[in-house]
């Protein structure tokens, strides 16, 4: 197998965009038609709420509406996540689809790396969700997507303003706690041209608690010794994002689109710890206290371009995207520490861990209309990933006296080349559609481990098949069902062999022989839509093995060490149901529930068995248009107790309040209350015959916010020449993402 080299690769990823679009430009072309939108479903029948249009469903994917959403006005896209149904986000932002954390997260159609790395949580509790109209879930997508996230994708799709003309708006909020949030959109719309940008800031506070007791089992003895970590602290996050975009038409053949997104993320955090231990007698045997300051900093700089080319025959179409990006990341630690037990001593330490990722794509589609309304779609995908980890440790009597500490400092590098192809294929049958796909995918994988010189190397090639199908019943109800097989790569700091340093008594260590996790995963679903009542239930059944989990062991001392495993097998299977109807012209109701079954083959981590349980979760939100001015919303959501390879994290929720009162067409203002009973955290339990581990945090996520919106321009009547024509979608089958 051959491979492009990883600075050819990259320099393709910024030119090969610029060669074909010159190329297209000088081609000639037969006049035709204005360009329509494209439909986000691939082939097939779409069944929509009427009217509200507050959820959509299509062969491959289902989509939900932010305008009823009012937390979205004032909070973050992992706020408006947790209402989402599929979706579950924890206390910390991380996401999950179906209890699945492999998760991938796109912006209209294409991967960010705002959302890759272990920090991507705090950047969705950043990212303003007012800078979003619909969420696109894919539980099942096709082979024209990247397999990568077991779990399947979520996809943003960013709010378009289609008046004539100059268009724009305005948000501003204010919350308590020091909570401070605006943006600005702007939008020039001309008979070719479309020019595009927004900007937004967002300042967030929060304090917590977490709260550590541990059981360490003495083979010696036979008893446990024991540890309880208290940890108090307090962070301030402040992020800044700008996107600048332009859309315009050669001719009524051709479009051309560039787009330029940058987002900056800060969190600086205080915390004071005590940590106190005791051997298999009771009696102390350790003992420190340690304050420290902290900076959690991630930048993202990303250029991209399309070309959308319409072809001589009318039923075809080709594709062209280009894009390079660069994400940075850094976490800063300066902490004063002073150990009573088992010595005593004062020590200040300086830790950094770092890492730079320059990742670049190309893409290039071709889709046709087959005779019958057959449609086919075939493409080819390079991705090209450049990670360097940096890491620094020194530590000292004071910071004057700092010295680097080797068990600290480390640097490792993580390159990899990914060459996919792949083609789909969908055709209606009378009242059913079918679509099946193939992608196969080349990569290879280098590591370099710098500071211990250990160098790995591996590749493979491997197919991902897909298959949807549908069902129309008749005009109100269908069935879908789909298969799709997908993987969970290991992050780069996941293959990292080098014992990296959390704190006095807790590290972390990867392995550079990860497998990818492979999970083959089957639904079938029936919908229903009675006026303006609709309702969706949802059958799936997943099969995973080599699934990468977190293993935790004891390595004497009280000091835990935290390394990844592949685990041999695991099924996971539920019941979904959804409803969005209204009990009257004046309340509605949205209400969604997920009953789980879960199994883990955990022999290989302290287990004499496997491991499996049931969780139940669900969302409810009620809505009420008051008055014709006056729009109120109560919503919630409870997770329940679910398993993990080495224990279970107990239940947890949340309830919101929300009040929105429109002044007139352009001026409304609203009120929320964000986690208004304080309910929300986070309990993992660890419960092995070696160790038993009960961690808490308590975060205070209360809050209470006041904002407005103002618009001003064109009256949002639509042009339909120029209602901006979606980004090229970097795996939808149907050839893009539309706003619907």
């Amino acid at each position: 197998m051959t491979f492009p080299t990883r600075r050819a690769a990259l320099l393709a990823a910024t030119g090969l965009a610029a060669l074909s679009t010159a190329a297209a430009a000088q081609t000639p072309t037969t006049p035709a038609p204005a360009k329509k939108e494209q439909s986000t479903q691939v082939q097939g029948v779409t069944i929509t709420a009427p009217g509200s249009q507050d959820m959509k469903t299509s062969i491959d994917r289902r989509s939900y509406s932010l305008g009823k959403d009012i937390q979205a006005t004032t909070g973050s896209v992992a706020d408006v996540l947790r209402n989402v149904p599929s979706v579950q986000v924890d206390v910390q932002g991380n996401v999950s689809l179906r209890g699945d954390a492999n998760v991938t997260i796109m912006i209209d159609g294409k991967p960010s790396g705002m959302f890759r790395g272990e920090n991507r949580g705090q950047v969705l509790q950043q990212i303003p969700a007012s800078q979003f109209e619909r969420v696109e879930v894919m539980t099942n997508p096709s082979a024209a997507f990247s397999p990568e996230g077991t779990a399947g994708i979520i996809n943003l799709i960013t709010k378009q303003q289609r008046g004539v003309g100059t268009t724009g708006s305005v948000r501003a909020n204010v919350g308590t706690g020091g909570r401070k949030n605006g943006s600005v959109t702007l939008v020039r719309n001309t008979k070719k041209l479309t020019l595009s940008a927004d900007a937004g800031w967002r300042r967030d506070k929060a304090k917590g608690e977490i709260v550590d007791d541990r059981e360490r089992f003495d083979a010696l003895s036979g008893k446990y010794a024991t540890s309880h970590q208290q940890i108090n602290f307090a962070s301030r996050g402040n992020s800044y994002n700008a996107r600048a975009g332009v859309d315009y038409d050669l001719d009524k053949q051709t479009r051309l689109s560039a787009e330029a997104r940058y987002n900056d993320v800060t969190y600086d955090t205080d915390a004071g710890s005590f940590y106190d231990g005791k051997d298999v007698n009771g009696a102390p045997n350790a003992r420190f206290q340690r304050r420290a300051d902290g900076q959690m900093k991630r930048s993202v700089a990303g250029l991209s371009g399309d070309l959308r080319h319409k072809l001589s025959h009318q039923d075809e179409e080709f594709t062209l995207n280009a894009s390079l990006e660069r994400t940075r990341d850094a976490q800063i630690t300066l902490a004063d520490a002073f150990n009573q037990l088992p010595v005593v001593s004062n020590y200040v330490e300086r830790v950094r861990v770092g890492d730079e990722l320059v990742q670049g794509r190309v893409k290039a589609e071709y889709k046709r209309v087959l005779a019958g309304g057959a449609k086919l779609v075939a493409g080819y995908e390079l991705q090209v990933d450049d990670n360097d980890y940096d890491n620094y440790g020194a530590r000292g009597p004071n910071t004057g006296a700092l010295v680097v500490d080797p068990a600290l400092t480390n640097q490792f590098q993580y390159d990899q080349v990914i060459n996919a192809g792949y083609v789909t294929y969908s055709r209606v049958f009378g009242d059913f559609t079918v679509m099946p796909g193939i992608r196969v995918e080349e990569v290879k994988i280098d590591t370099n481990q710098v500071t211990s010189n250990l160098k790995d190397s591996y590749d493979y090639l491997r197919a991902y098949p897909s298959l949807h199908m549908q069902y129309k019943v008749d005009d109100m109800r269908q069935v879908n069902a789909s298969y799709s097989r997908r993987i969970q790569r290991p992050s780069a700091q996941d293959l990292n062999p080098y014992r990296i340093y959390q704190d006095p008594y807790s590290y972390r260590q990867g392995d550079p022989r990860l497998k990818p996790q492979t999970t083959d995963s089957f639904e079938v679903a029936y919908q229903r839509r009675k006026g303006f009542n609709y309702y969706l239930g949802t059958l799936y059944w997943r099969e995973a093995r080599d699934g990468v989990t977190d293993v935790v062991r004891d390595l004497g001392g009280g000091v835990l060490l935290t390394t990844k495993a592949n685990l041999a097998k695991s099924r996971s299977g539920g019941l979904e149901l959804v409803a969005n109807a209204r009990l009257s012209p004046k309340v509605s109701y949205t209400i969604s529930g997920n009953a789980a079954w879960n199994e883990i083959g955990a022999t290989d981590l302290g287990f004499a068995d496997k491991r499996s349980a049931w969780t139940v979760s669900g969302y409810a939100a009620l809505n009420v248009q008051a008055t014709p001015k006056d729009f109120i919303q109560i919503s919630g959501f409870a997770i329940g107790k679910r398993l993990t390879p080495q224990g279970y994290r107990e239940p947890t929720g949340m309830v919101n309040l929300g009040y929105r009162h429109k002044f007139n067409d352009r001026l409304s203002g609203v009120v929320t209350v964000q986690d208004a009973l304080n309910t929300f955290g986070d309990k993992l339990v660890i419960n092995t015959a070696a160790l038993k581990d009960r961690r808490t945090m308590d975060l205070d996520l209360r809050a209470v916010f006041i904002g407005i919106t103002y618009g001003f321009g064109g009256k949002g009547v639509p042009n339909p020449r120029r209602a901006r024509e979606p980004v090229f979608d970097f795996g939808a089958p149907g050839g893009g993402v539309s706003p619907m």
